[in-house]
């Protein structure tokens, strides 16, 4: 139920969230796009101090830099982030996201072609891949 969704969010993020809703019309707008198949690349700032520093951050502006319809593996992810054996410290950043979309983890898949797991769920990962024409 939304209201769930909205106390959750408020609990997690912060309860400004709910406080200026106009604040974030511009993440709503892109978001809705996105889903609508309009949108391939967000434009809204990212803050990246939602982030953990060093390895994960690393990893995770890596993430961000994969394009829409496209997918790598978290070992690409793990060589592009500093170290290329450490590919689950890279799924682990991956499961930490905060900015899940908009860093796009769920574009992140395992070397031997499973798709890998995701917060939302392997089903939420497979349909988000298949908006993006990636599988």
């Amino acid at each position: 139920p939304p209201e769930e969704v909205l106390d959750e969010l408020a609990a997690v993020v912060s309860p400004r969230v709910l406080e200026s809703p106009k604040r974030l019309d511009e993440e709503r707008r892109e978001l809705e796009q996105y889903f609508e198949g309009r949108r391939r690349k967000f434009q809204v700032p990212v803050d990246w101090a939602l982030t953990s520093p060093g390895f994960r951050s690393r990893a995770l502006h890596a993430v961000a830099r994969i394009p829409y319809g496209k997918v790598k593996t978290y070992t690409e992810i793990a060589k592009e982030a500093g170290n290329p054996r450490a590919f689950r410290a890279a799924g682990t950043a991956c499961g930490h996201n905060p900015i899940p979309l908009i860093v796009p983890c769920h574009r992140v898949v395992q070397s031997g072609g499973g798709i890998g797991n995701y917060g939302g769920g392997p089903e939420m990962k497979r349909a988000l891949l298949d908006l993006e024409g990636a599988i």
